[in-house]
């Protein structure tokens, strides 16, 4: 199966003052982030408030995004799970007619399965219904409270999920993550999903990794990239360091909303997070402005 290399863009959902998506705007917000140099486009996920969505709004933003991709080198990753796995199914086969390159399916998180035979099952029954499409598992355990082992996860789905090509995984369990990368010779594609610590990741072997900052600050992890793979490491640190700072402005004005402040810093006004997420009022942007301005780092940010 085709393995990533470089960084997967997990793109925001636009949307207008009344809450509204506004997918006329994903054409040119494609194109910042192909100028950027992104390898590909993971949509509906956390950043992109795919669990906020209607059914409806996430195929016709699938549309749009695919739409935009059509005849370009950068590649479609389209969430498709839940906690149904009908409506998964759903998804997986609006999404494959729309045009993506591969799904991924995340843990129900409601009914949580107990051990990984559960959820391979779950996953499987998902992916059997697109069997020509490659499909990733989405590891966020912090959000959808499934803590089970990739590794194991992948050794149970070995054999019942053809199509399985890997896993995005957004957890610090780098143990882990190592052994998935090495299982079964390396069969399985492991995209990287802590944008503060990519850098670990790198030294373990990773060649892609998937993050909401990447939409805002692309230079940056690919410099930080780039001076890895010429054995600078003091230099590699350093831009993991000011990829640091830059994250830590998120939690210090709310939390994932603030990844649409920095896209109102860079010219693309995407609207507020959907409730229940904390968004920032004018005041708190303003400071948030200050703030980002003293990161020092234009430089390493996006251009339009």
């Amino acid at each position: 199966m085709y393995k990533f290399e470089g960084l997967i863009a997990a793109p925001f959902t636009p949307m207008d003052n009344n809450g509204d998506v506004v997918t006329d705007l994903i054409p040119e917000y494609f194109n910042f982030l192909n100028k950027n140099g992104v390898a590909g486009v993971f949509i509906n996920g956390s950043t992109g408030e795919g669990v906020s969505l209607s059914q409806r709004e996430r195929r016709e933003t699938t549309v749009a995004w695919t739409s935009a991709a059509k005849g370009s080198s950068v590649k479609v990753i389209s969430l498709v799970g839940g906690t149904s796995y009908m409506e998964s199914i759903e998804n997986a086969q609006h999404a494959q007619s729309a045009g993506v390159d591969a799904i991924a399916i995340m843990a129900p998180y409601y009914f949580k399965p107990p051990t990984a035979r559960e959820l391979v099952e779950f996953c499987r029954l998902v992916a059997e219904s697109v069997p020509d499409l490659p499909v990733y598992f989405y590891h966020i355990p912090v959000l959808t409270g499934c803590n089970i082992s990739m590794y194991d996860f992948l050794v149970e789905a070995s054999g019942k999920i053809p199509n399985l090509a890997g896993v995005k995984y957004t957890h610090e369990d780098f143990m882990d993550f190592l052994s998935c990368i090495h299982l079964e010779d390396g069969r399985f594609d492991m995209l990287w999903g802590r944008d503060e610590n990519l850098l670990s990741a790198l030294v373990l072997g990773t060649r892609a990794a998937v993050g909401s900052t990447f939409n805002y600050a692309a230079p940056l992890y690919l410099e930080m990239i780039r001076s890895f793979a010429e054995g600078d490491l003091s230099r590699a640190r350093l831009l993991q360091q000011k990829s640091i700072d830059m994250i830590r402005l998120l939690p210090k004005y709310g939390g994932i909303a603030t990844g649409k402040a920095y896209m109102k810093y860079m010219g693309f006004d995407f609207g507020k997070f959907r409730s229940p997420v904390r968004n920032m009022d004018d005041e708190a942007y303003e400071r948030f402005r200050s703030d980002v301005d003293a990161l020092d780092m234009k430089d390493l940010f996006s251009v339009r």
